[in-house]
């Protein structure tokens, strides 16, 4: 039995910490004391996660020293808040197997998690492992069938993580690809966005089908600059989370983009969601990240310009559709 910290009491945090719970001693850090006190006093977490019934085992608190007594962290906090949870708070977690399961680029200095982690917290890229694949945690804290992989340079932490995970509902692959599966990872979620402006257009599954190819491209041609093995992307933190994000009422990424395509304004959009829309900000991460390895990205350069710049998600699709004709694989 492993002596486990889950932090971020969202919808993703929860749902690993109820799955953990069933093996292992798991405490859930969580930012509102509501939820905190929910969970520890009806065992739900109605707010990011309704009408599932969590082990009695798992406790939560508000309490981020609680790291101290951990074997393992589990980190769920949303990318963009992850660097201000740690600062100035004096905690040390180099010396600890750290899993993330947060998707996201960093805005600003451009990091994927594990670089965040490594520059703030001084964190040993061995002792991290990053879990990614079609994972919705709504189905997950139902026990549906689910797979994932989780990704390390140091095979035995995959494997540790691996075995650490895996139930009869919940399976589990490895892969020591952790640029790939965080670049795939944090990518989908801008590709979501442009799908659900296709759903709110009312438009295809023609359209669907030929975006979600596309974004692949996209993905790989990101990936392979930053250091990715390419065939990283036909996989579970790749085309598996791309085709779940693209296409799931759960996911709130597709969400913002069907209300954007149905012409809601996006600062309406964010202020009536209680949980956090990655794709939104790693919109504006990712375009900069390929600027800066000269790296062509049409669908998230055109999320951008519809996001930010208010063009018009009709227009910016037939510029995507008259674009010089290519080679399918030109990257």
């Amino acid at each position: 039995m492993k002596n486990i910290v889950v932090l971020g009491g969202g919808s993703w945090g929860t749902a690993l910490a109820n799955l953990l719970s069933n093996k292992h001693s798991v405490m859930l850090w969580a930012y509102e004391q509501a939820v905190i006190d929910e969970i520890n006093s009806n065992n739900t977490n109605q707010t990011y996660l309704k009408d599932i019934l969590l082990n009695k085992s798992l406790k939560a608190t508000g309490d981020l020293h609680r790291i101290a007594d951990a074997d393992i962290i589990v980190n769920t906090i949303p990318t963009q808040y992850i660097r201000g949870t740690f600062a100035d708070k004096q905690i040390r977690i180099a010396d600890k197997l750290l899993i993330n399961g947060s998707k996201g680029i960093e805005k600003g200095t451009l990091l994927r998690i594990s670089q965040i982690f490594e520059e703030s917290l001084s964190i040993n890229p061995n002792d991290y492992v990053v879990i990614s694949g079609p994972s919705h945690a709504e189905e997950v804290a139902r026990k549906m069938p689910t797979a994932v992989v989780a990704a390390s340079d140091n095979s035995t932490n995959a494997q540790t993580v691996q075995n650490l995970f895996t139930t009869p509902e919940f399976r589990v692959y490895t892969s020591d690809d952790v640029i790939g599966a965080e670049i795939g990872g944090s990518l989908k979620n801008v590709m979501a966005i442009a799908a659900g402006i296709i759903d709110g257009l009312g438009l295809g599954d023609n359209t669907k089908a030929a975006l979600i190819t596309r974004a692949i491209a996209e993905l790989v041609r990101l990936g392979v600059s930053c250091g990715a093995k390419p065939w990283t992307f036909t996989g579970l933190s790749g085309l598996g989370d791309l085709f779940v994000t693209c296409n799931s009422r759960h996911s709130r990424n597709r969400l913002v983009g069907e209300l954007i395509g149905a012409g809601k304004k996006l600062d309406d959009i964010i202020s009536s969601m209680r949980m956090v829309a990655e794709g939104v900000v790693t919109t504006d991460s990712a375009l900069h990240l390929g600027k800066l390895h000269k790296v062509e990205m049409p669908i998230s350069e055109q999320v951008y310009r519809i996001l930010f710049e208010g063009l018009d998600p009709r227009t910016a699709i037939q510029e995507l559709m008259t674009r010089e004709s290519k080679h399918e694989w030109s990257w």
